[in-house]
C-alpha cells in the first residue's frame, strides 16, 4: 500500500513511517521540521520505499495516490505548542481539511493522531472514547486540546458527508527514542535533569498521575488500526493502562540513571490534568491490542537514547 505520514520527522511519525516500510509498503512523508527533526529520518531516506518532501501541510497540500492518509503533524508537547500556538491550530484545523482532501480526492482510508489532551482535566477515571471531555477553551492548553477537538469534529464530519473511512487515535503518554530533551514532557525532563545531575523537578505536590506507553507498543496499536477493515468511523484510545504517580517515576529515573539525586517541588502549571489513564477495552476488542513492554525496560532503552543525544550535543 502507499502511505502518505504527515509530522514524519517526528517522535511518533517517524517511527511509524518506518514500520510501514518494514512490512513492505510505500511511504510519502511530509514535515516543515518546526519541531520534527531530520536526524530522525536519516536512515529511512536510504529506502527505495521512502519518499520525503518538505512542506507545511497547513499551507500546501500535495499529489500523491494514497491508499491511506495518516495526519500526525502538530506541534505536540508544551514546549512546543506554547512557542507555537498559531502554527497548533492551523495543524488542527487547515491541515485536517487539506489531509481529509487528499484522503477523499483517493479514497483512501484516513487515521487522525488525536490525542488525551481532548479529555482535559478529566472528571471521569480511567478515560473512554465516550466521555466528552472536561476543557478550558481558553487556557494555556486550550491552543493543542482545541486543535484536536476541532480535527476530530472535522474528521468524524467527513466521515458522515462523505462516507470516508476515517478513523481517530487518541494517544496517551507515550515515551521512547527520539523525543527531544527539551521536549518539555515529563519522562524528557526527568531523564535530562538526572543524566546533567541535576535536581529533579517536579510539579506539584507529585501525586497526580500518568499512563506511559513505550512508542514500539503504540506504533503496533497504530499500525493494527490502520490496516484493519470495517473499522470506518471508530474513535479508539491509544494508551497503559498502568497508572504510576509522578513522584515514583522521578524516583524510578533516579535509581536507573545510579546517581543520588535531589527532588524539587514548584506550583502545578494551570489546567495541568491530575490522574490521566485511558480505559483500552475497545482496542482490545477491535484489535487485540495492549501495551507489552514494562515501564522499567523502556525508560532503560530511552535512556541509553538520552544518553547518546546529549554526549553529541557536550
Amino acid at each position: 500500500m502507499r502511505i502518505l505520514i504527515t509530522g514524519v520527522a517526528g517522535f511518533i511519525g517517524s517511527h511509524l513511517a518506518e514500520r510501514f516500510i518494514k512490512e513492505g509498503h510505500k511511504v510519502l512523508g511530509v514535515d516543515n521540521f518546526i519541531t520534527g527533526n531530520f536526524r530522525n529520518i536519516k536512515k529511512l531516506v536510504k529506502s527505495p520505499n521512502f519518499k520525503f518532501k518538505k512542506l507545511d501541510i497547513s499551507k500546501k497540500t500535495i499529489d500523491f495516490d494514497a491508499d491511506i492518509v495518516m495526519h500526525f503533524a502538530s506541534p505536540a508537547s508544551p514546549v512546543d505548542y506554547y512557542r507555537y500556538p498559531l502554527e497548533t491550530l492551523k495543524a488542527g484545523s487547515y491541515g485536517t481539511f487539506n489531509t481529509l482532501n487528499i484522503a477523499r480526492k483517493n479514497d483512501a482510508r484516513y487515521i487522525l493522531a488525536s490525542t488525551s489532551e481532548v479529555y482535559g482535566d478529566p472528571e471521569v477515571h480511567p478515560q473512554k472514547e465516550s466521555y466528552w471531555g472536561n476543557v478550558n477553551p481558553i487556557g494555556p492548553r486550550a491552543v493543542y486540546d482545541e486543535a484536536k477537538r476541532f480535527a476530530e469534529a472535522t474528521t468524524a464530519a467527513y466521515h458522515r458527508e462523505f462516507g470516508l473511512d476515517t478513523r481517530i487515535i487518541r494517544i496517551f503518554n507515550t515515551y521512547g527514542p527520539r523525543m527531544k530533551p527539551d521536549d518539555g514532557r515529563v519522562i524528557p525532563n526527568f531523564i535530562t535533569q538526572a543524566l546533567k545531575g541535576e535536581k529533579i523537578t517536579v510539579y506539584g505536590d507529585g501525586t497526580q498521575t500518568r499512563s506511559f506507553c513505550y512508542i514500539d507498543d503504540l506504533v503496533e496499536g497504530i499500525y493494527r488500526l490502520s490496516i484493519k477493515d470495517n473499522l470506518d468511523g471508530e474513535v479508539v484510545n491509544l494508551g497503559n493502562p498502568e497508572e504510576y504517580r509522578i513522584i515514583d517515576l522521578a524516583k524510578l529515573i533516579i535509581d536507573l540513571v545510579g546517581k543520588d539525586l535531589e527532588i524539587t517541588y514548584k506550583k502545578l502549571p494551570k489546567d495541568d490534568p491530575k490522574r490521566r489513564r485511558p480505559d483500552i477495552t475497545k482496542a482490545k476488542k477491535l484489535i487485540g491490542w495492549e501495551p507489552k513492554t514494562p515501564l522499567k525496560i523502556g525508560l532503560k532503552k530511552t535512556i541509553k537514547y538520552f544518553k547518546k543525544i546529549l554526549g553529541e550535543k557536550t
